[in-house]
């Protein structure tokens, strides 16, 4: 399970939420499948309620009702069909944690195969990477991805000995985040997804998710990944509609809310931590980005 109730309330009544690590209950499991109802018979309302900063990827799969839940701060509005991708460091709320139903899977980031085991035609699909914060599906895509994850809940309560319950599990996860793959890829169209434009904003993300903090101009990360300013502009643009300088930008304002929302860091070691070599820089950047101070911000989040 996600952890006990106890350890939930201890953490929600915390000024700033400290990161939350992966427990399992019951088999020592690298993957757990479970309904979210389970969590209100585990943990007090509003420790559900709280908001969490994670150490392991999870999927959120609504199967029934509505609710609308934070990702890093935004809401997103989920019903019947839609699916959370949730990745190590991200911050996120259930919201009210009523009125909806689904599946929760969560497991442990090194679970998934790492880049020496895994066959070279897997390898572009299998990171979380490529598939985004939320997905909606169809009905007919849908019920394929809940037979699957009914499949892997079933399979863990068998009386399977750990040596073949882990790699069953393992493998069932990839072939679930593969048919994800496929159906955004269907989604968004596969030609745009190939694409060699595609494929450069892919590389300048990652990028971005290592640098950010030391490489706060589009030219670092240009010249890092043999291209011109402009061509690498011109990726991110037909990719999400945003500039590289706006990628970088989003990247570097995300994690200075993830710090003052979740940390006790006065704000001049939030802005040296990001790069920043004065707080009053800082100050401007994040009230462009954010449309309030660092100070505002922290308060509405204490």
């Amino acid at each position: 399970m996600l952890t006990t109730g106890c350890s939930m309330v201890r953490q929600a009544d915390e000024a700033k939420i400290a990161w939350l690590d992966y427990r399992p209950s019951g088999l020592e499991l690298d993957v757990e499948v479970f309904p979210f109802a389970d969590l209100w018979r585990r943990a007090t309302p509003a420790a559900i309620r709280a908001t969490y900063r994670y150490t392991f990827p999870m999927l959120i799969c609504v199967t029934e009702g509505t609710s609308t839940q934070l990702v890093d701060f935004e809401p997103v509005a989920c019903a019947a069909g839609s699916l959370l991708v949730l990745r190590p460091g991200q911050v996120h709320s259930f919201g009210s944690g009523e009125g909806w139903d689904g599946w929760l899977i969560l497991f442990r980031a090194e679970f998934l195969p790492a880049l020496a085991e895994t066959n070279s035609e897997l390898l572009p699909v299998l990171g979380l990477d490529r598939l985004p914060n939320h997905l909606s599906l169809p009905a007919a895509d849908f019920a394929a991805v809940t037979e699957v994850i009914g499949r892997m809940e079933k399979d863990a309560r068998e009386d399977i000995s750990s040596t073949l319950l882990h790699p069953l599990l393992r493998h069932q996860l990839c072939g679930l985040l593969l048919r994800l793959s496929v159906l955004h890829d269907r989604q968004t169209g596969a030609e745009a997804v190939h694409s060699r434009g595609h494929k450069r904003y892919a590389q300048f993300r990652t990028l971005v998710e290592q640098n950010y903090a030391a490489w706060h101009q589009v030219a670092a990360y240009a010249s890092a990944l043999g291209c011109t300013q402009r061509s690498l502009t011109r990726a991110a643009a037909q990719a999400t509609g945003r500039t590289a300088k706006q990628v970088i930008a989003a990247r570097i304002a995300l994690e200075a809310k993830r710090l003052l929302a979740h940390t006790d860091l006065p704000i001049y070691l939030v802005a040296g931590s990001l790069g920043f070599d004065e707080a009053t820089n800082f100050s401007k950047f994040f009230k462009r980005e954010a449309g309030c101070t660092p100070a505002e911000f922290q308060q509405r989040h204490e």
